[in-house]
């Protein structure tokens, strides 16, 4: 809507004056009411979900046990059937073999995805500089776990000891990380 205005002014002195004033100039002093403004108001909702945090705590380390080795070798953590093999020159000879073992909790009805580490870990041997490796981690079960109504849930990590040929003797330690988390 376009809207002209034309104003007729009488001067105050002698002669008569005959002005225009577009709707621009007189858009300060105009009434709100003349001018319709094009604009709309509507709502939105905020919503927020808490849900409570994803947990993890190790039950049991992993632990290759002891072991001999007169060559290179590995020594394997199965965790689907929780089973420990050796190949090349590495022989068990004692000890308590075990896979990690872990408790998860989140809540009711969730979707967990559980990483392990894609990369190999160091083990170092204690008082020593000398070390070994942890490669191929393997999950027990499927990485991706739909809870149903049960809120904690159990799993295994296995992986691959890669023993060197002439190993120094020693304890080794190191650490890996497991994440669980919601997709």
């Amino acid at each position: 809507m376009t809207l002209t205005l034309t104003l007729y002014v009488k001067a105050m002195t002698s002669g008569c004056c005959v002005g225009r004033i577009s709707i621009a100039a007189l858009a300060l002093f105009a009434p709100a009411g003349l001018a319709r403004a094009a604009s709309a108001t509507t709502q939105s909702a905020g919503q927020a979900v808490i849900i409570l945090p994803v947990t993890v705590t190790k039950l049991k380390d992993m632990d290759f046990g002891y072991m001999a080795a007169t060559a290179a070798g590995t020594a394997v953590l199965e965790p689907n059937a929780n089973t420990y093999s050796t190949t090349g020159g590495v022989t068990p000879v004692g000890g308590s073999p075990q896979c990690a073992e872990f408790v998860g909790s989140s809540k009711d009805s969730a979707v967990v995805n559980i990483r392990v580490p894609n990369r190999p870990s160091t083990l170092t041997r204690v008082g020593g500089t000398e070390t070994m490796t942890v490669s191929n981690f393997t999950l027990q079960g499927q990485s991706k776990r739909a809870l149903a109504k049960a809120a904690s849930f159990t799993f295994r990590v296995g992986g691959t000891l890669n023993v060197a040929a002439n190993q120094v003797e020693g304890t080794y330690v190191g650490t890996f990380d497991v994440t669980v988390q919601y997709p």
